[in-house]
């Protein structure tokens, strides 16, 4: 089910969201959608990265020659 989400913008931002949706054949309502979504996206990537990164420190790998050395 689809929800509706109200934001306020500040005109340049508004115009410039309209200028690049435009650029891309997109409604506003589409760009937006897309920029959460990759946002998102990026959010759990970050969150992961930060999770192996904490689990290859705890067995001693820091540096990709570190990695080399074990798949090599």
């Amino acid at each position: 089910m689809r929800a509706t989400l109200t934001i306020s913008l500040p005109p340049d931002l508004r115009r410039d969201l309209s200028r690049s949706a435009k650029k891309q054949h997109m409604s506003a309502s589409e760009f937006v959608r897309d920029a959460v979504r990759r946002r998102l996206a990026l959010d759990r990537f970050h969150g992961l990265r930060e999770r192996a990164m904490a689990q290859a420190q705890a067995q001693g790998i820091y540096t990709d020659e570190d990695v080399f050395k074990i798949v090599s």
